[in-house]
């Protein structure tokens, strides 16, 4: 028993009195309402609800169906949600027809370049700002951020483009200080499976871009959206960014077959990241285009005005020109298959 499946027009009182025999049972709920029907997603060990009290809920008032979902992943499941889940970030909808461009540098690393990416980026057509404060470095010698100085910045460069803001959270500890200034959090690929952060995160009202970990199978990646959406925040979104493999001539090995598979295991909006995919600026633009034709929502790319002289991933970094060219061309590879920039 993992989904509830309630009849049309049944009253609150009906509901309430369903949910209060889950939890007499140990389990909690998330319900989805939809246009015709609502759904309650069963939270926790499902196994142990025995066939009689399976068939007891089934008669209660109100339900019209008793479901058990075969998937680890409940929540983030098509099963769960048959709609795609579309994500309003300050009126910019991740999820539906429009392919959503998120670009920036990838490290904040004064005032004025921000500001000025951020102007440059969204004439070119980015409907979002990437910038990161903290940063996860290899090395801890490497520059690791500014913290809340940086996230100020990128404020300052919201207030002057009106481009909402996604940047990275890495310790639960500064979560409250990002939700100040972010509207979406990042989890990166090292942090796909801190558990502690993915409880953390799910427990705020803000979206969550969660990236694929480094050798982080698909049913691993979905299960750690699980953990986000078991805490009541369903606002997730997932990236690919390349997976570690055998081959060395790139970063990583950007999965793009994940995409359509994701889309026909979840509801959840799929976003891909090029750049950390291949590691090289001249390959970020033929990435980005494949990534439209196969079915992305989004895209995050980074851009800069000077890449040799980045605090990091200049190597992978587009200039503000190449980004407008780019633009151009994905909204002619957007309208091949159905969709729009």
């Amino acid at each position: 028993m993992d989904i509830i499946v309630i009849q049309p027009d049944t009253p609150e009182e009906n509901i309430r009195h369903i949910l209060k025999k889950l939890e007499s049972k140990g389990l909690s709920a998330n319900i989805s309402r939809g246009t015709e029907r609502t759904i309650i997603g069963v939270i926790g060990d499902t196994s142990k609800v025995t066939d009689d009290e399976e068939h007891a809920i089934k008669a209660m008032p109100g339900v019209e169906n008793v479901l058990r979902i075969l998937k680890p992943y409940k929540l983030a499941s098509r099963d769960f949600k048959k709609t795609p889940t579309l994500i309003d970030v300050d009126g910019v909808i991740i999820g539906g027809n429009k392919i959503q461009v998120m670009a920036g540098p990838c490290s904040v690393e004064n005032r004025s370049n921000i500001v000025s990416i951020a102007e440059k980026v969204k004439s070119a057509g980015a409907t979002i700002l990437r910038g990161g404060a903290f940063k996860p470095r290899t090395s801890p010698y490497a520059f690791q951020g500014l913290g809340e100085e940086g996230l100020k910045y990128l404020a300052e460069a919201k207030k002057k483009t009106g481009l909402p803001i996604i940047t990275e959270v890495m310790d639960p500890r500064d979560l409250e200080v990002i939700c100040e200034y972010t509207d979406i959090i990042q989890i990166g690929t090292r942090n796909m499976q801190n558990f502690r952060l993915l409880l953390e995160v799910g427990s705020v009202n803000k979206p969550v871009l969660l990236k694929r970990g480094l050798s982080a199978t698909i049913k691993e990646w979905l299960m750690s959206a699980e953990y986000i959406m078991s805490r009541g925040n369903h606002n997730v979104m997932l990236c690919e960014r390349g997976i570690r493999t055998f081959e060395t001539a790139t970063r990583n090995t950007l999965d793009l077959s994940a995409v359509p598979l994701l889309k026909q295991l979840t509801h959840l909006p799929v976003v891909v990241d090029p750049s950390h995919g291949v590691g090289k600026w001249d390959l970020v633009a033929p990435m980005s285009r494949a990534a439209v034709a196969v079915g992305a929502d989004a895209l995050i790319i980074e851009v800069h005005t000077n890449p040799e002289e980045a605090f990091s991933d200049g190597e992978q970094s587009l200039r503000p020109e190449m980004f407008t060219q780019l633009m151009d061309d994905l909204k002619r590879v957007a309208q091949a298959v159905g969709r729009e920039i």
